[in-house]
């Protein structure tokens, strides 16, 4: 299925109370840095210059030291840059690792970054290099597009007598940050509860079979060789996600949520763990440390007293999935009278978080937090709108001779103008000659 992820960030423009030369990657899913492109063509060379910018980084979770040098280097060397030009942009601050050069040529002084993560060192160490946080949290408002058709969806009106398994677990792709995923499969073969579990296992994943995998967090590594002899082959792609079936939804009594970073301290929260609450079922939340805390926080119930939610506060990873196991082991053990009482107050929690989730009051508030975080950002933007790099671009351009001599062959009047125009509208408190 295709995500038109673009008319999220058109939304966001329109929500920002400024026109914003917005940045997403293009095709979605690509870091590379070619692809970091605007989401619509700017003719205009003055509306780049005295417009902020931002990179829309919302969907996946910031990593600072994604590119090397080396990476940058390449892109830099394939650009139309003279090497002058060159020189200055590898001397620049560390900002220009992950944007395209064309971005330095503005009069503000920073670049917005906008992202879906609290408590990140990732985050601070971007604002160290030259950006000015937005955070807003994406995959709320994503969550409830790619879900409407819960709200209203009778297959997911609960019948406890139709519950064949008490955990539903998606578990497709285990690579990069979801290398835990390998070890919570092995948990529940080792403790029994695949059967328990509505739950699939691909053994293959980015054309590495899971034997191959080099854990960055040794002591997540795995001894189990046959886990593809444990589940049922997982045939999702990587747009599942945006989606939900309502057969497996009406057959479980549990979702356990295995999110996308979890060995980690950050909060970084996507439509995973939005899923059950679309669709009015309860949920254990395998991520970091404390997420349980980030939903309640946007006025979501969680089940403390009715499923021991004590791993939420386990900083370990391993053990924090082992007390998980070890709760799902609690309640697949109890008696079947018991086991139904406990659906009862479960889902009645569920459907109130359901509510919520689908009311217009909700999602406002998620649209308010990103208007107020905006409107801070930008106080910082325009207290640092000095054009400092520009002047250096600039400086540069004058005292490069083979600079000099293209820009004065090939520069049209019509550019010349334009910078005539940017330096007053610098120099003269943001505002624009008269003509």
């Amino acid at each position: 299925m295709s995500v038109p992820l673009d008319r999220v960030y058109d939304f966001l423009n329109n929500q920002s109370g400024c026109d914003t030369i917005i940045y997403r990657f293009a095709p979605h899913g690509s870091k590379k840095l070619e692809d970091l492109k605007t989401i619509k063509d700017y003719p205009l060379w003055v509306q780049c210059m005295t417009n902020p910018h931002m990179i829309c980084h919302d969907q996946e979770p910031l990593y600072f030291d994604y590119y090397t040098s080396g990476d940058f280097e390449l892109f830099i060397a394939n650009g139309p840059f003279f090497d002058s030009v060159r020189n200055f942009l590898r001397s620049a601050d560390l900002r220009f690792r992950v944007i395209s050069p064309t971005m330095a040529f503005n009069c503000y002084d920073y670049v917005l970054l906008c992202h879906s993560e609290k408590h990140s060192d990732n985050l601070e160490l971007y604002e160290n290099a030259g950006f000015v946080g937005v955070y807003w949290w994406a995959h709320a408002v994503i969550a409830r597009d790619w879900f409407r058709y819960a709200e209203h969806d009778l297959e997911l009106t609960p019948n406890f007598n139709n519950i064949t398994h008490d955990f539903m677990v998606y578990n497709r792709a285990w690579s990069g940050t979801r290398e835990y995923r390998l070890t919570f499969a092995e948990m529940i073969a080792n403790a029994n509860l695949q059967n328990s579990c509505n739950m699939s296992f691909s053994p293959e994943d980015n054309g590495l079979h899971y034997s191959q995998h080099q854990f960055k967090n040794p002591k997540l590594a795995i001894e189990h060789c046959v886990l593809e002899n444990v589940y049922k082959l997982n045939t999702a792609n990587s747009n599942s996600s945006a989606d939900y079936d309502n057969i497996d939804y009406s057959t479980m009594g549990i979702e356990v949520v295995l999110e996308t970073i979890f060995d980690d301290t950050r909060w970084h929260l996507t439509e995973k763990a939005l899923r059950p609450i679309a669709c009015g079922r309860p949920f254990i939340l395998a991520a970091t440390p404390n997420s349980l805390d980030y939903l309640q926080s946007y006025g979501f119930e969680t089940f403390h007293g009715l499923i021991d939610e004590t791993y939420n506060l386990i900083v370990n990873p391993k053990e924090r999935l082992q007390a998980i196991v070890t709760e799902m082991k609690r309640i697949s053990q109890l008696p079947a009278d018991e086991k139904k009482q406990l659906w009862q107050q479960l889902y009645t929690i569920a459907e109130r978080n359901k509510k919520k989730f689908f009311s217009s009051q909700w999602h406002d508030s998620i649209v308010q937090e990103y208007k107020t975080n905006f409107e801070q950002a930008m106080i910082k933007m325009n207290n640092n709108r000095t054009g400092r790099i520009w002047r250096e671009i600039q400086h540069i351009s004058q005292t490069d001779p083979v600079l000099k001599y293209h820009s004065a062959r090939d520069t049209p009047a019509r550019t010349l103008k334009d910078k005539a125009v940017v330096e007053y509208w610098l120099d003269n408190n943001y505002t624009f000659p008269k003509d």
